[in-house]
């Protein structure tokens, strides 16, 4: 993604993973005639039990082995894309950045999910998080595990979470003006994290960037009230000095720096906070992400990944049920409490294991009941990368001016002209 909800809630993972890093050429091996399942997917510190406890419930059928790719999302898409352009098939089950399952699906690369492992893939699933894994009205992948971002605030600065960005941006600034903390931190960098920054503000106005389909330019009113907000933010006086340059993480410790009244980040936030700054976490609670209008609930850009089949597994059968192995509730919720990336399938949030690990479940769930996702295209990559452009920096914005750029480089970038790979 470029950086997302995925790649921010696995920071400090590197270290716990360094030790899986190996030669991913050659590494399609069979043991003892046991079929062996290539697992490609991102560092993730306890994936690694996951992967073994599926393999002993394989008894011996396969042997799931983790490749772990590179931390860098473009990374692991630009490694995975060249091996299945030369049609690797020491290759079987693909982690996948939700914003690539369409791309990959297009270009004939991964299998469709049919019969029980179709059934098997949707039962229990959210249908935001499912909808990642469509294409064409047909289901590529299973989903692993998704991810919202959250309105984090102080208690000690503000009596009632703000419902809107209006009344957010007011807050900021009365506390301003009492001399006390008052930034508002999010990522504003030109990568995907201000993709995902205009695209919540969008939806969460009415609007629409593609439609429905994804083949076609809508962006309408909606859209450009989006830009008109997102300029305002950014020109209110109540952003901090980096937020230009902030990514994830870089607002993390913004915030937890002390000067600022609210963050919206992804909930990788909160055990950080409360082991890197445990005073301030005590202020803190969370809210739902701010909407646009009074009493119109925002709707937040998922994030995830999501498990394919390569067209060019050895082993499809295997792959399948592997995939469906590592992605089960069991090991959803492991994963959840475990490495805080929050389940797709919903039945997990009501278990009372999660309480402790997820005290926000409520509210991550209200939003991943209603949320928005990105425009759902193969050309997604394309489209991403000049719209961060045209929003970057965010105080540049002339809304009129940038919308009718925006639809002149989007409807290039779904067909691909003008744009580096």
């Amino acid at each position: 993604m470029r950086l997302t909800a995925s790649r921010a809630r696995r920071v400090g993972a590197a270290a716990a993973a360094v030790a899986l890093l190996g030669p991913l050429a050659a590494c399609g091996g069979e043991e003892s005639g046991t079929p062996t399942i290539n697992l490609y997917y991102a560092p993730e510190q306890n994936l690694q039990k996951v992967v073994d406890d599926c393999n002993a419930e394989a008894a011996g059928r396969y042997r799931i082995r983790y490749q772990v790719l590179p931390r860098g999302a473009d990374d692991q898409r630009v490694q995975m894309v060249r091996r299945l352009a030369a049609e690797d098939d020491g290759m079987d089950v693909l982690g996948l950045d939700i914003t690539w399952t369409q791309e990959f699906a297009s270009a004939d690369w991964i299998l469709e999910w049919t019969g029980d492992d179709k059934a098997r893939a949707e039962e229990g699933t959210l249908a935001g998080p499912l909808a990642t894994a469509e294409y064409e009205g047909k289901l590529f992948a299973a989903t692993k595990n998704t991810n919202v971002q959250l309105l984090w605030y102080r208690t000690d600065l503000v009596q009632q979470p703000p419902q809107t960005w209006d009344e957010m941006i007011q807050q900021s600034l009365d506390l301003k003006g009492r001399g006390q903390p008052y930034q508002i931190i999010t990522m504003g960098a030109q990568y995907e994290g201000l993709v995902v920054l205009y695209n919540t503000i969008v939806a969460s106005a009415g609007g629409h960037i593609l439609n429905e389909d994804g083949t076609e330019v809508v962006f309408d009113e909606g859209a450009v009230r989006g830009l008109e907000i997102l300029k305002r933010f950014a020109t209110a006086g109540v952003t901090s000095p980096s937020f230009t340059n902030a990514m994830e993480d870089d607002a993390r410790l913004q915030f937890q720096s002390g000067e600022a009244a609210f963050q919206l980040n992804w909930p990788f936030v909160y055990p950080a906070m409360q082991e890197g700054a445990p005073e301030l976490a005590e202020k803190v609670r969370w809210a739902r992400y701010p909407g646009v209008d009074a009493g119109t609930p925002s709707k937040v850009t998922i994030g995830g990944y999501n498990l394919a089949v390569s067209k060019y597994s050895k082993h499809p059968e295997e792959a399948f049920d592997a995939a469906l192995c590592l992605r089960n509730a069991e090991h959803q919720k492991f994963s959840a409490i475990n490495d805080g990336v929050p389940p797709t399938i919903e039945s997990i949030y009501a278990d009372p294991e999660m309480t402790e690990a997820y005290p926000m479940k409520e509210t991550i769930l209200e939003e991943l009941r209603d949320p928005a996702t990105r425009p759902l295209s193969p050309a997604y990559q394309n489209i991403s990368t000049v719209m961060s452009a045209a929003l970057s920096p965010p105080g540049a914005i002339d809304p009129e001016r940038t919308a009718k750029e925006l639809r002149e480089s989007i409807k290039d970038a779904l067909e691909s002209k003008g744009v580096l790979p």
